[in-house]
């Protein structure tokens, strides 16, 4: 029973955290996520759904990590572990995403993606997804 119990905690959790760091690269790239998707802005659904899969990347890499290195560790540590995971994947997927904004001279990252530009979109998913990829491979 209590294997269930963490399987339910850890997809709560999961969806909270994915939540989260949608909500969190909403703040980092100023446009809303919420209207832009409203608007049918792909450029703002590719950048969603680059963070989740690589939120979803680093949590997978995280709980498998526990679950190999520490047996008798309790449901407690394992998710405090799991977040503490998580807080370093999406600090490094925003640092991430300002460098490249920063380094990208020609074009501004914020405003192209919330003038819809797909390319832009597509190329800060891409970006999240391989620096979480790193990350998951950091954690195992």
């Amino acid at each position: 029973m209590s294997e269930f119990i963490s399987i339910a905690v850890y997809c709560v959790l999961g969806i909270v955290l994915m939540l989260l760091g949608t909500f969190v690269v909403d703040l980092v790239i100023p446009c809303h996520f919420p209207t832009e998707i409203k608007k049918k802005n792909v450029a703002v659904g590719c950048v969603m759904a680059g963070i989740s899969i690589g939120i979803g990347i680093v949590i997978k890499s995280a709980i498998m990590t526990i679950s190999i290195e520490a047996i008798e560790e309790t449901l407690f540590l394992g998710v405090v572990s799991t977040v503490g995971y998580y807080l370093v994947g999406l600090v490094f997927c925003v640092l991430g995403y300002l460098l490249l904004n920063l380094i990208n001279k020609k074009y501004n990252l914020n405003q192209e993606i919330g003038e819809g530009n797909a390319a832009a979109g597509i190329m800060v998913a891409g970006m999240f997804i391989g620096l979480c990829t790193i990350i998951s491979g950091v954690i195992m």
